[in-house]
């Protein structure tokens, strides 16, 4: 089968399929390197817009539209859910979609009719093909955001922040401790004159006597 590849544009996640017969069975094969769309993110990790995005993808002709197969891999960055330090990796993700033809009867008159009461399930979203042409950007989009971890790491034995302090405990070191550091408690006794204190122990002792 043979393999195209070319180099990422503006719409590197689009396809034209003109060269693809409809006929049932008809397949083409290609790889890309696209430009990842923007916000393919969640809150602490997500795939920089711009940064290339590798699809080895095939497409095949079926009675309902086209069917895409493959995968893309993406490049991941990213803080620690840890030590909020950064993070980078890749992810790839396996692509599975049908993209309907618009002008398929057969397709159009399959699908049953919903009362108003009814509502459509989150997995019954169907995908078209704009003439000829297939955008791939939503099926990318969905797949790649639910391969993102939610808490990345840094590592997997990230040590954290410091409580005390909030230093990373990995650039810290071993020896890293607040033991000995005074009571807060007693900071405010401290700033206080001598003299100040002397008093106030005086008059402290004076009632303890006559109580």
């Amino acid at each position: 089968m043979p393999s195209k590849r070319t180099t990422p544009s503006r719409d590197s996640l689009v396809f034209d399929l003109r060269s693809l017969s409809r006929q049932a069975g008809s397949a083409r094969a290609e790889t890309r390197i696209a430009a990842a769309p923007a916000d393919v993110r969640l809150e602490l990790a997500g795939v920089p817009e711009g940064s290339d995005v590798e699809l080895s993808l095939k497409f095949e002709a079926v009675t309902e539209g086209v069917l895409v197969t493959g995968s893309a891999t993406a490049q991941v960055t990213g803080e620690c859910a840890r030590c909020l330090g950064p993070v980078s990796d890749t992810v790839t993700v396996s692509l599975l979609e049908l993209y309907c033809y618009h002008d398929d009867p057969r397709h159009n008159t399959s699908k049953r009719k919903k009362t108003e009461d009814e509502e459509p399930a989150e997995d019954d979203e169907e995908r078209y093909l704009d003439g000829d042409r297939l955008d791939l950007e939503p099926a990318f989009r969905d797949a790649v955001v639910l391969a993102l971890p939610m808490s990345p790491l840094c590592r997997q034995d990230c040590p954290g922040l410091c409580v005390e302090c909030g230093v990373p405990l990995a650039e810290a070191g071993p020896g890293h401790t607040h033991e000995g550091r005074p009571d807060p408690r007693w900071a405010k006794l401290e700033a206080q004159p001598e003299s100040q204190l002397e008093t106030e122990l005086t008059l402290k002792t004076k009632k303890q006597k006559e109580g």
